[in-house]
C-alpha cells in the first residue's frame, strides 16, 4: 500500500486486514482505519469512543473488521498525509535488551588489557547475559511524548552535535491500564503495534562534568523530532511480537537486520516490569530495545540529506529524511553544557 508524507511518497506494507492511522486535514489531525491501499476516517462515532486513547483502552477490533468491510467514505491511501498513530501520554524506553548486541559490546571491552581471545570474550559476555536474563531486570528509562512525530516530518540533526545516531525499535502501544500485572497477563494489556526510531546524540549521553552521575538521557534522546513514530498501528491479534525482524537503511545501505527473538527480555517480561512502578496508560508507548548496528558501531552518523527506511515485519516501513540544522553564528550561539 502506499501512503504520502509531506517529503515524499513511500511503499508501507502491514500483515494485517486493517490498522489505525492519524492523517493530517490542514491544521486538523484525524484517526483513520486502513485496509489495503484506501482508508476513512474514523469519528466518534465510528470508534465507538470519545478519542483514540479511550478505544484502546477497550478495543473492540470485531467493530472495526466490520466497518473496513462496509461501504463508505473510502479515500486513497496515496492521498493521505500519515502522521503519528498514536498520543502517548507516557514513553517508556528499554536499554541493552538484545542479546547478541550487548555480548558484542561487552566482548570488545573483555578483550581490551586481557589474554582472553575474542571468542573466549563473547563465550564470558554471553554468560553474563544468560544470567542477567535469568536473574536480572529490564532496565528502563523515559522519554518526552512530545518527541513523538510522525514521518511526514523531517529529522532536524540540532547542530550543537555532529553524532545523532539512529535507533530501529519495536514499539508496544497499551491498551487496558497495566498496572503491576503479571508476566501471564502482561499481553492482555496490549492493544498494538507500532515502529518507533529512538534517535540518540552520542556525546551527550554520560555526562563530563560529573560522571558519577552517569547517563543524561534527556539530553541525549529528546530534542525535538527525536522519536519518530508509526505510520500504523496494528492490532494485537494480527502480530506475534515475539519473532519479528527489524531492518533499517540508511540511504539504501543495510545498517541493521536482526529479530525481536534475540531480546534478552521479552515482552511480557518488559511490560510486567514497566508496570511495576508506575501505571502504563492507554495509548503509551513501550519501546523494546534496538539491536545491533547502530551509527556508534559503524563509526557513521545521521548527516543532512540522510534517508533512514526502517521496517518492522507485519507493521510497515517509516521513511525519515534528515534535515541539517543550520549552525548559529558566533553572536546567535547559545551555550550548550556538557
Amino acid at each position: 500500500m502506499r501512503s504520502r508524507g509531506a517529503a515524499d511518497v513511500h511503499t508501507d506494507r502491514f500483515d494485517a486486514p486493517f490498522a489505525l492511522g492519524r492523517r493530517r486535514d490542514g491544521a486538523v489531525v484525524r484517526s483513520i482505519l486502513v485496509t489495503g491501499d484506501r482508508f476513512r476516517d474514523l469519528a466518534a462515532q465510528e470508534l465507538g469512543a470519545a478519542g483514540l486513547n479511550a478505544f484502546l483502552a477497550e478495543p473492540d477490533w470485531d467493530r472495526l473488521a466490520a466497518l473496513a468491510e462496509a461501504d463508505g467514505e473510502w479515500m486513497p491511501l496515496a492521498d493521505a498525509v500519515l502522521t503519528s498513530p498514536v498520543v502517548p501520554r507516557q514513553v517508556l524506553q528499554t536499554g541493552a535488551n538484545y542479546r547478541q548486541h550487548v555480548i558484542e559490546l561487552i566482548a570488545a571491552g573483555l578483550t581490551q588489557n586481557t589474554d582472553r581471545t575474542p571468542g573466549e570474550a563473547r563465550a564470558d559476555a554471553a554468560r553474563m547475559m544468560d544470567d542477567r536474563a535469568a536473574h536480572g531486570e529490564p532496565y528502563f528509562f523515559i522519554g518526552l511524548p512530545a518527541c513523538v512525530v510522525g514521518d511526514d516530518v523531517p529529522l532536524r540533526l540540532p547542530s550543537y552535535s555532529d553524532v545523532h545516531d539512529w535507533e530501529l525499535e519495536l514499539a508496544v502501544v497499551i491498551g487496558r491500564e497495566a498496572f503491576r500485572v503479571s508476566r501471564e497477563d502482561a499481553l492482555d494489556h496490549v492493544a498494538g503495534y507500532t515502529i518507533c526510531n529512538d534517535i540518540t546524540t552520542r556525546d551527550l549521553v554520560f555526562r563530563k562534568d560529573m560522571k558519577e552521575i552517569g547517563t543524561d538521557w534527556y539530553r541525549a534522546k529528546n530534542a525535538p523530532g527525536f522519536l519518530p513514530t508509526g505510520p500504523f498501528l496494528v492490532p494485537a491479534p494480527f502480530v506475534d511480537g515475539s519473532d519479528v525482524s527489524l531492518r533499517l537503511e540508511l540511504n539504501g545501505r543495510v545498517m541493521q537486520d536482526a529479530s525481536t527473538a534475540d531480546l534478552l527480555f521479552d515482552l511480557p517480561a518488559l511490560i510486567a516490569g514497566a508496570s511495576q512502578t508506575m501505571p502504563l496508560l492507554p495509548g503509551d508507548l513501550l519501546l523494546t530495545g534496538s539491536p545491533a548496528g547502530n551509527g556508534q558501531h559503524w563509526k557513521r552518523f545521521l548527516r543532512g540529506g540522510d534517508v533512514m527506511t526502517g521496517s518492522i515485519q507485519g507493521l510497515g516501513t517509516q521513511v525519515v529524511r534528515c534535515v541539517a540544522e543550520t549552525r548559529p553564528s558566533p553572536t546567535e550561539n547559545r551555550e550548550v553544557p556538557s
